[in-house]
């Protein structure tokens, strides 16, 4: 089975980027709903604890990270492109500093109490008390380093200007006039901003951004049927992971095909996932694991951002 499964929610920031590029690609795929916070027994046993969200899973193939989805979907449909022939590393890098520092600071400003009390309208205290504990968690051991909500406030205007006026300049999307991974990248954070009555007047004046967002906005999320976790499960354990290139294994260190290793992120969400190295080569590093529910999976990781160890 090769269809594309997507576990996210709906008001995951980065679960929207993915959402996005299936939609600009035009492509079908199948909804599975997780938890916003832990635990997450069926996302678990595909991922071995990678708990991030989104992940893409395709059979017994698990792709982690928006990164690594991403190189994922170029293969699967080539255009429109995500990394415009000529610019896949400024596409890379501005896709980077959006996910990174521009998120951080949107997330700094959500997280203001008044802000956090609008986002969770009607819910019970001790539902926005345990949301905030899992995020507390999430980036506990990392190396994300999140502004305090003063800064983000201050740093916010410089941001918005600068994007402006790249829009005002430079056409209809940040590289120009065709859209590619640096403007999904950028919108996700501001898309979080916007959904946030507390906060989403710091959107307001700014006109080119407002219709650059529209303009990403009708990408739309392609095509999607709900399917349930057990389902994407069984399809994992009843299928065979893709085939894996016999060439191209460079590891940076030392270790060997078949070694235990461990990978992990570097940044937040630092848990760690164990299983055999079938694959590594310059983007992306390759584990197998077997889970009792799952069967043979290979988990998928970008090396930018991850680390590798020996177990």
């Amino acid at each position: 089975m090769n269809e594309l499964i997507l576990h996210h929610y709906p008001q995951s920031p980065f679960a929207e980027k993915a959402r996005l590029m299936l939609g600009l690609k035009g492509l079908s795929w199948h909804s599975v709903l997780i938890p916003p916070v832990m635990p997450k027994p069926d996302l678990i046993a595909l991922t071995g604890g990678y708990r991030r969200t989104p992940v893409l899973q395709i059979g017994a193939d698990i792709y982690c990270d928006t990164a690594l989805i991403a190189h994922r979907l170029e293969r699967e449909k080539a255009v429109p492109a995500l990394f415009p022939e000529g610019q896949e590393a400024v596409a890379a890098a501005l896709a980077q500093f959006g996910d990174q520092v521009l998120f951080q600071n949107s997330i700094a400003i959500n997280f203001q109490p008044h802000a956090l009390e609008a986002r969770f309208t009607g819910l019970p205290p001790e539902v926005v008390k345990g949301f905030v504990r899992d995020r507390k968690a999430l980036f506990e051991g990392g190396s994300a380093s999140r502004p305090e909500p003063e800064v983000a406030l201050a740093q916010w205007p410089v941001l918005m200007g600068r994007l402006e006026t790249q829009l005002d300049r430079n056409g209809e999307y940040l590289l120009g006039d065709e859209p590619s991974i640096a403007d999904l990248a950028w919108y996700h954070p501001l898309w979080f901003m916007a959904a946030n009555a507390a906060v989403s007047i710091l959107l307001d004046d700014y006109p080119n951004i407002r219709a650059w967002m529209a303009r990403v906005n009708d990408f739309g999320a392609g095509a999607s049927v709900r399917m349930e976790p057990e389902e994407a499960i069984r399809i994992a354990h009843d299928a065979t992971p893709e085939d894996l290139p016999e060439h191209g294994f460079v590891s940076t260190r030392g270790l060997t095909l078949g070694q235990a290793v461990t990978v992990q992120a570097v940044d937040y969400g630092c848990d760690p996932v164990a299983g055999s190295l079938v694959h590594e080569e310059q983007d992306e590093v390759v584990i197998a694991r077997e889970d009792e529910r799952a069967g043979l999976v290979h988990v998928h990781f970008p090396r930018l951002g991850y680390r590798v160890d020996a177990a």
